[in-house]
This record gives structure tokens, sequence and C-alpha cells, in this order.
């Protein structure tokens, strides 16, 4: 018999045999959760952490461009420049977040 004859033999052997096992076991949700705004919700906090970390490593970055700077005031001003539109966008995230989460509040329980 070919190689490839008996492997797929062997496959659909290994796949019969085990279907009453995998019939047995329930699915469980990956996310937990099985209401809509409560999903969407998780996925804007999330993406609202990712934000946060992608703040936190500009504030690095810029920390970093000031050291290696040397006392050049076109790079110490670059970098300047970097922490303040980091500190911009941290505050536009906190701003946001707290607007989704009065939103994301209002909506569920129906009121403000």
């Amino acid at each position: 018999m070919n190689f490839f004859k008996k492997l797929i033999l062997s496959g659909f052997f290994q796949l019969f045999t085990a279907y009453p096992v995998l019939a047995a076991t329930a699915l469980t949700n990956p996310l937990g959760q099985t209401s809509i705004p409560k999903i969407i919700g998780n996925i804007v906090k999330a993406l609202l952490g990712l934000s946060g970390a992608l703040a936190l490593f500009v504030f690095v970055w810029s920390g970093v461009l000031m050291i290696i700077a040397a006392g050049n005031p076109e790079k110490i001003k670059k970098a300047k420049d970097s922490l303040i539109w980091a500190t911009i966008g941290l505050v536009v995230i906190f701003t946001s977040y707290t607007l989704v989460a009065t939103l994301i509040t209002a909506l569920s329980t129906g009121s403000t």
C-alpha cells in the first residue's frame, strides 16, 4: 500500500475513534462574555491599554534621545517635542477612556 494511502487511512481511523470523545466535551467561550456591549468594551479597553503602552515607549525613547543628544540643541528639541506629544497623547487616552467607560455604563444600565 502506498505511504499516502496509509497516512490518509490512519487519519480517518483516528478521526472516527476520537469523535465520541470530542463530542462529549463542551466548548467554552474563550472571551468569557456573551453580550456584545461587554465584548466591545473589552476590545476598546485593550486598544486603550495598547495606546498607553505605546505612550510609555515614546517616553522611554524620548529619554534615550535626551541622553544621546550630547548637548546638541536640535536633538534636545526633538526629544522635548516627543515628550510633549507623548504627554498630549496620554491626556487624550485618559479622556477617551473616561468618555468610553461613561458611555458604556450609560448604555448598559440605561441611565447616566
